[in-house]
């Protein structure tokens, strides 16, 4: 499991431009952290590096549940925090999203794993001291990993 460490928002958002280098053209990406970790700024610089938007027009789809970036939706971003049981994910479309050729990135989606793909990424953001950041990316499913990661329950 490849483990980076950033220590600044732009270094955050240069790690994601590589890592969006790395995903295949269809892949859903969990981004699982505490508030505040970062997932949203590593989202930018996914977004960015598909070359989706740039990292101003990238913010975190909370209210909205879903952003969707780039001609022919390329990148989906989707924030799960506001949703308590899976039956509220039934309105979303979700499984459209997940059978698209795009990257879907899903913020708190780890609270669902079990309806999710089981074949995806997983992109663990823990703060350590300060500003820094430790970033571990691993893929889940057929022929990989199965180990996920885990974080603290949200407030």
């Amino acid at each position: 499991m490849p483990v980076y460490r950033t220590s600044s928002e732009e270094e955050t958002i240069a790690l994601g431009e590589h890592l969006a280098r790395q995903l295949p053209r269809k892949q859903v990406v969990l981004l699982i952290g505490q508030l505040g970790a970062g997932k949203t700024t590593l989202a930018k610089g996914i977004v960015t590096g598909l070359g989706a938007a740039t990292p101003d027009e990238v913010s975190s789809p909370t209210f909205t549940l879903i952003h969707e970036y780039g001609s022919e939706g390329r990148v989906y971003h989707v924030d799960l925090y506001r949703l308590d049981e899976p039956r509220e994910l039934a309105t979303l479309g979700l499984e459209d999203l997940f059978d698209r050729e795009a990257v879907v990135l899903v913020e708190w989606g780890e609270r669902f794993r079990q309806l999710l793909p089981p074949e995806r990424t997983e992109i663990c953001i823990g703060m350590t001291t300060g500003e820094e950041r430790e970033i571990k990316v691993q893929r889940i499913g057929r022929g990989s990993a199965t180990e996920m990661c885990v974080t603290e329950p949200r407030p």
